[in-house]
């Protein structure tokens, strides 16, 4: 290889790892699971509404409501409503689970790796102020990542294709001491089991809940340690370190069975 040769490749991957860095660099950045997030899928109405229970039309005594329509008793079976919002990955303001871990990728420095899925299912049991039951499946088959690139690498490590769900079941009642209302959000730790790869864990979730234009949203996060569910950390020649702990985020729209 001649000197021309060989500088002429040392330039090309130059502009080659430059195109990479400034692609990450400019890549939106995933909003956190967030309540006020995903209350812009029913507008800034819904999440000021107030407290509307059987209202009725003084007129004839038909039942009547408003466009922004609150629960003020929500004991009953609440069910995951994967209709509300969209999943535009950067800015998702339905219902996903998901995970964060942080990164250092060799040509950007420091950022940040997401996985997401919006193919969730499951339910909550609430009686009074009390929710006695909680069951959530995601659908790992149909996680991505803000780096499609990495999806097939990222569902190898998590064993998706011998276990494609995981799971989370609550193991505790929780006594929310006031019901969700569509003015003042409650939060509060829901402990349960988390599986994933077919291994399960005892983990407790940070939650938030609050009523929306009569539905329940809740979000919440918990860490996670990847060896305790026999995942592997991801490896890659562009990859100079991955952590081997995360975040398991959970933003979940509910609506009456």
């Amino acid at each position: 290889m001649n000197a021309r040769t060989l500088i002429g490749g040392i330039a090309a991957l130059a502009v080659v790892g430059a195109g990479v860095a400034v692609w990450y660099l400019n890549r939106p950045a995933a909003e956190v699971a967030s309540i006020d997030n995903a209350l812009e899928a029913v507008g800034s109405d819904a999440a000021d509404a107030t407290d509307v229970t059987d209202a009725t039309d003084p007129a004839d005594g038909e039942a009547v409501g408003t466009a922004a329509t609150a629960v003020d008793d929500v004991s009953g079976t609440w069910t995951v409503n994967t209709d509300i919002g969209t999943f535009d990955f950067a800015d998702a303001t339905s219902s996903f689970v998901g995970f964060r871990v942080d990164e250092e990728l060799a040509s950007v420095g420091e950022t940040e790796a997401v996985g997401r899925t919006p193919a969730v299912t499951g339910e909550l049991v609430i009686d009074g102020t009390t929710l006695t039951a909680a069951t959530i499946d995601a659908d790992f088959t149909a996680i991505v990542s803000d780096v499609p690139r990495r999806d097939d690498a990222m569902q190898r490590a998590m064993g998706v294709a011998d276990h494609p769900t995981g799971t989370f079941v609550l193991t505790e009642p929780v006594d929310f001491g006031e019901v969700p209302s569509a003015e003042d959000r409650v939060t509060f730790s829901a402990v349960g089991d988390l599986t994933v790869n077919g291994v399960t864990n005892a983990v407790t979730l940070d939650m938030e809940a609050q009523v929306a234009d009569g539905n329940i949203l809740v979000v919440g996060t918990t860490p996670v340690v990847f060896a305790d569910y026999d995942v592997e950390t991801p490896t890659s020649r562009a990859v100079v370190s991955l952590e081997d702990n995360g975040t398991v985020e959970v933003q979940l729209w509910f609506s009456a069975a």
